[in-house]
């Protein structure tokens, strides 16, 4: 008499995608393949600034998951402040973590800043078209 219940479900009512949506980059290698690529497209990119002992970033990632399955038009690219702070100096002034950058074409178009997940699905969905 249970109610059928994906497993992939979360309490917030967003589903979770089996395979990872969210490009994590490690190299200084990976990030400027990427950062090349997207001046190429019009394809929006959110790039998403985290670090391991960030809070508020833990509070968000689930969130950014969710997004990256739901937009799948956009790229989402996680970059750990610590691994790679080369990919930090790309865009100015990341100050506060988490920030995410959205790009087009390699530019910044826009940014929101602090782990603000309905700013952040806000302003994804005005700006991937």
């Amino acid at each position: 008499m249970g109610a059928n219940v994906s497993g992939l479900e979360n309490p917030h009512g967003f589903i979770h995608a089996k395979t990872p949506l969210v490009m994590e980059l490690q190299s200084k290698h990976q990030w400027r393949s990427q950062y090349e690529a997207s001046k190429q497209s019009d394809r929006l990119v959110v790039i998403y600034y985290t670090a391991a002992w960030c809070g508020p970033c833990k509070f968000i990632e689930p969130y950014v998951k969710d997004f990256a399955a739901m937009y799948t038009d956009v790229q989402f690219i996680k970059i750990d402040v610590d691994w790679l702070p080369e990919a930090a100096k790309a865009f100015d002034l990341i100050d506060v973590l988490p920030t995410f950058v959205l790009v087009k074409r390699g530019k910044e178009i826009d940014r929101v800043v602090g782990a603000k997940k309905d700013e952040l699905q806000m302003k994804t969905e005005k700006r991937r078209n």
